[in-house]
């Protein structure tokens, strides 16, 4: 009966160990010190809370044990070698917990430490002053009662979202709590209205908390800056009674101006000012009205205040009572030589005087009469008082205007009797008469015509012009006079005098005359525009010359008017080679039509029509003579051919014959010149296939990269590339880029293995397969048979091994495969030496025990499949070695396959320290 098999042997040598190994590492165990544990050892809790204490040991039979604190405790829980306890309520800032057991003799301790903390709650900062001065200091202070471990805590003042300060407490002690912070600060205008907080953060993250953070309300600050000057106080130092007058005060240097207030008033009388801003000033107006009651010395008070400060001044103001004199005239309105008295009066202690002469004491009137005549109408009289005020002088005056009653006058001066005026701009037309009243003046034609609008501002036109009578009237009687008026304007060339355009016809008789209209009458001169010496007069015998632009100019003293006047000649069509050609080719696709442009005026209609053959009845495109949106469409295909061209206008009709052919440029596409081409390494070489469309027939040339088609008998892979052929003839290139691939069989260029010497039993090991092919080749493995847990990447082109065994040596084969044929190559892995102890101690015999069961149903199902083929694929994908039984021969069964193997495996020498093992590669 045969011995048991090497791989049963190892596993069961590997489970003895392994138990041997357990037993002693229990005999260890009992050996070992006792010791008391409390957990949790280092504890935070939130002031107030509670907190469960684990106390144990791991004496067998503890005498006794307990834990010993200060702390209020709730409840208990026990067991033989441990005891639970709930502490709660927990207030200081720190208390180190005792656990204990009495075991064999010894007292077994475990100190824990208990530190309590305080959520920043309550953040206070204090209040801030009502106004602060800017450029002076206050103080912000921040509160933060309880809060702590102080160590723990960041406090930081901030002006809105800016930090001013921020201070950490660390280093501070352990149980302190709570904390101040204080700092100076200048106040600043951008200061006002900014909002000042405290932040506070309690950092608890190196102890397995959270970061606690709490803010202050913010508070606003309000910042100011008044300057020491008093106000500018504008106002009169006198102010009579009834009177308004302005009065203004201004200040400078307010900060802010906005929250100044003022208080402007007059006596007791509070004057309610307009304040008006600019920048950091002020200006305060205001009405002063003064009233009988004040009548005397008052003051006027400006006050500012701002920030709880203020800033005044005082001026004094006289009220005065001044009523202007009184001045008389016996009659307002007397007719001419009647007797007229003028007096004036004024007020006591005032002094009058009436027409320079003064009263002879104050208080007295003044008087004056006389006899009233033509230059007395509306002559004014003036009276002056004056009056002492506080040691200035007050004057007031008054007048009065005297009527006189006369008969109109018609004088030259006011009334000419000849006007003569411009046309055009508009002008005011006089005729004014003097008397009292106001006489009326009316203006007409003698013979019932027009009539003058007097005294208006109005257009003067040609129509005005004539002799016009003028009567003026009041109720003292009425005055009559003639007048001319006369109307000059400039020269106008009108369409009916002296037209803008004029149409002669070639071989006529023609003159060239303009009729201008002005006064007065004009002079008209027509000369040739650029030829001023050539005066156009009498008859011409018109030629083509005669076309073109003519300046006519009529002159008169109101000025002169021009006008151009632009004189065509036309004629009967005409045919010029050179415009329309008798022999013309039509290039496809060039976009141009058939040129024919004929000389005649007015231009002559032009129409091409085939005679004969395929052009039969066939109208030919024309170009048109200017670029225009409605240009003719321009054919695809044109019928080349005999055709007739005929020009007409109104003076006449011509024809022409004209010879049309048609040619058409090179052109490429997929189906002469495919853009993807593909050759076999190896083949016959031979040129792209490469054609081109084209009248005359072009020529095409192909190259790469700028060098001419290289003659060689052999298709290479140095062929693969870009190449540009390009097709020629008269009439313009084409070019098509044309890759060229080259396909070839597969090669494996490299199969190797790492590492390349020996590896341990256990160790691992990869073997690489590059192939060079075209397409790209697939790679597929062939194993020894019973290899397990064989790992692919994901292209197939490494195979690993992790935790080598005598099951992975063998031969194993690369092979490349793609549609032009399959290359393969070999290498021989050889697993060698003695056994590998492995000791583990405690609870690892356990697992060598399972592991050697595992080890011994491989052994079954590797001898179980014999030779056969391993499946990498589905061994990859599922952890497991599939035999395929008559897949495939062994390692001997594979030297017949393609590239079979160069050498035979070795086994390396074995050093005394250690096992190795070899690795031999063969290739194909």
């Amino acid at each position: 009966m045969p011995g048991p098999s090497p791989g049963l042997r190892r596993a069961l040598l590997g489970l003895w160990a392994a138990l041997g190994l357990g037993l002693f590492g229990l005999s260890a165990v009992s050996q070992e010190p006792f010791w008391a544990d409390l957990q949790p050892r280092v504890a935070f809790v939130e002031r107030g809370g509670s907190l469960w204490l684990n106390c144990s040991t791991n004496c067998p039979r503890p005498e006794r044990g307990g834990l010993e604190t200060s702390l209020r405790r709730n409840g208990t829980q026990r067991g033989l070698r441990w005891l639970a306890r709930q502490l709660v309520d927990i207030r200081e800032p720190e208390t180190q917990p005792v656990c204990f057991f009495r075991c064999a003799r010894r007292t077994l301790q475990a100190r824990g430490l208990i530190r309590t903390f305080q959520r920043p709650d309550r953040v206070e900062l204090m209040p801030l002053p009502p106004w602060q001065p800017v450029g002076e200091n206050f103080t912000l202070s921040c509160r933060v009662p309880g809060a702590g471990p102080r160590a723990s805590l960041t406090l930081t003042l901030l002006r809105g979202a800016q930090e001013l300060i921020r201070r950490s407490f660390a280093g501070e002690p352990p149980r302190a709590r709570g904390a101040v912070l204080t700092a100076t600060v200048l106040a600043r205008r951008e200061d006002h209205g900014a909002n000042f907080s405290c932040r506070a953060e309690l950092d608890l993250r190196p102890h397995g908390l959270g970061l606690f953070e709490n803010s202050s309300a913010p508070r606003e600050l309000r910042t100011f800056s008044l300057s020491p000057d008093p106000p500018r106080l504008t106002a009169p130092r006198l102010l009579e009674v009834g009177s308004e007058r302005p009065v203004s005060c201004a200040l400078d240097g307010l900060f802010p101006a906005s929250e100044a207030r003022v208080y402007l008033a007059l006596g007791d009388q509070n004057l309610s000012p307009d304040v008006t801003l600019d920048g950091d000033a002020l200006v305060a107006t205001a009405t002063a009205t003064a009233s009988a009651e004040q009548e005397g010395a008052r003051q006027l008070v400006c006050n500012v205040t701002l920030g709880g400060e203020d800033r005044e001044t005082r001026e004094n103001v006289t009220i005065y009572s001044f009523p202007a004199p009184l001045l008389t005239l016996s009659e307002p309105s007397v007719s001419e030589g009647q007797m007229v008295t003028v007096t004036c009066t004024a007020v006591a202690q005032a002094l009058v005087t009436l027409e320079g002469v003064p009263a002879a004491v104050p208080g007295q009137p003044a008087q004056l009469q006389l006899n009233a005549t033509e230059n007395d109408d509306r002559r004014n009289f003036f009276c002056d008082a004056t009056l002492d005020v506080d040691g200035e002088t007050l004057i007031k005056n008054r007048s009065a205007e005297l009527r006189v009653l006369y008969a109109p006058r018609l004088d030259d001066s006011d009334c000419p009797r000849s006007w003569t005026w411009p046309e055009g701009p508009e002008q005011t037309l006089r005729c004014e008469a003097r008397g009292n009243p106001e006489p009326s003046v009316h203006c007409a034609r003698s013979d019932g015509g027009a009539v003058l609008a007097l005294g208006l501002l109005g257009p003067i036109t040609r129509a005005l012009s004539g002799t016009y009578r003028c009567k003026a009237a009041n109720d003292q009687g009425e005055a009559v006079k003639d007048v001319t008026l006369t109307v000059e304007y400039a020269p106008a060339l009108d369409s009916v005098g002296c037209p803008e355009r004029i149409t002669w016809l070639e071989g006529t008789e023609a003159s060239l005359s303009c009729v201008a209209h002005g006064v007065p009458p004009p002079d008209v001169i027509c000369m040739r525009s650029g030829e001023l010496a050539a005066v156009i007069e009498g008859l011409l015998r018109v030629t083509r010359e005669h076309a073109g632009t003519y300046r006519c100019e009529a002159t008169n003293p109101r000025g002169s008017a021009a006008k151009n006047v632009a004189i065509t000649v036309e004629y009967g069509p005409r045919f010029e080679e050179p415009s329309c050609p008798s022999n013309w080719t039509w290039v496809e696709g060039s976009g141009h039509l058939f040129p024919c442009e004929v000389d005649g005026k007015p231009q002559p209609s032009v129409k091409c029509v085939g005679s004969g053959g395929a052009t039969e009845g066939v109208l030919l495109p024309l170009a048109p003579p200017d670029p225009s949106p409605r240009a003719p469409r321009i054919p695809r295909v044109l019928a080349p051919g005999i055709y007739i061209c005929n020009a007409t206008n109104r003076h006449g009709s011509v024809a022409k014959t004209v010879v049309v052919s048609a040619e058409s440029p090179p052109e490429m596409d997929e189906s002469t010149c495919p853009s993807h081409q593909t050759w076999l390494e190896g083949a016959e070489a031979s040129a792209l296939a490469c054609a081109a469309r084209g009248r005359p027939s072009p020529g095409v040339l192909c190259s790469r990269e700028g060098t001419p088609w290289p003659e060689q008998q052999r298709v290479s892979r140095e062929d693969a590339g870009i190449y540009h052929c390009v097709a020629t003839n008269a009439h313009g290139t084409d070019s098509r880029t044309v890759t060229v691939g080259v396909e070839y069989r597969p090669v494996v260029a490299e199969l190797a293995a790492s590492p390349p010497g020996g590896v341990r039993p256990g160790g691992n090991f990869t073997l690489t397969c590059r192939a060079e092919a075209w397409p790209p080749a697939q790679i597929s493995w062939r194993a020894p048979p019973g290899a397990l847990n064989i790992g692919l990447s994901s292209n197939n082109s490494t195979l690993s091994v992790a935790g080598a065994m005598g099951s992975h040596g063998g031969e194993y084969e690369c092979a490349a495969t793609n549609a032009h044929g399959r290359h393969a190559r070999r290498i021989t892995v050889r697993v060698a030496g003695p056994w590998l102890w492995v000791a583990v101690g405690g609870a690892a015999g356990g697992a060598a025990l399972l592991a050697a069961g595992a080890g011994l149903a491989f052994y079954v199902q590797s001898t179980a499949c014999k030779k056969g083929e391993y499946n990498v694929q589905e061994a990859e994908s599922s952890g497991e070695a599939v035999c395929l039984n008559g897949a495939g021969g062994g390692a001997g069964g594979a030297a017949g396959a393609e590239g079979g193997p160069e050498a035979a495996g070795g086994a390396a020498e074995s050093p005394a320290e250690g096992e190795v093992f070899a690795i031999q590669l063969t290739s194909a």
